[in-house]
């Protein structure tokens, strides 16, 4: 089965694939506020629909997240996500230090409510690391 196409944009494209239990996404560039907002729920709202547990983050072209959206997504999307049964994340790391940094916290925040979360250079490997999770 292709992948279902949930997003693409100027900033980003986002794939769910139903039989994987599995969201994708891909930046395009730069993102921030109701632009972040919206699409990363379009992500939680498919994993939701499709019952997917899984999650990979494409992350090379987001250089940092801001402040506001690192909060947002703790308070908000977060708990939205996790209570629709994510379990996996495969994160295909930016470039930049700061990025890394800020990526380093929120997995070992992530981690201590049970998801499982993986950084990778390739999104290839990514994709066959979720793929070989249950």
């Amino acid at each position: 089965m292709p992948p279902v196409k949930i997003m693409d944009n100027v900033y980003a494209t986002m794939w769910c694939y139903p039989e994987k239990k599995m969201i994708h996404h891909q930046y395009n560039k730069y993102m921030t506020g109701k632009n972040f907002q919206d699409f990363l729920m379009k992500g939680t709202e498919a994993m939701r629909k499709y019952k997917a547990t899984k999650w990979l983050s494409d992350d090379r072209k987001n250089p940092v997240l801001a402040p506001s959206d690192l909060e947002w997504g703790q308070k908000y999307w977060f708990p939205e996500t996790l209570a629709a049964g994510w379990k996996y994340w495969a994160i295909v790391q930016p470039k930049a230090a700061l990025a890394k940094m800020t990526m380093d916290d929120l997995v070992k925040d992530y981690e201590s409510y049970g998801v499982k979360a993986k950084f990778f250079d390739d999104p290839d490997e990514a994709m066959k690391w979720l793929e070989s999770q249950p």
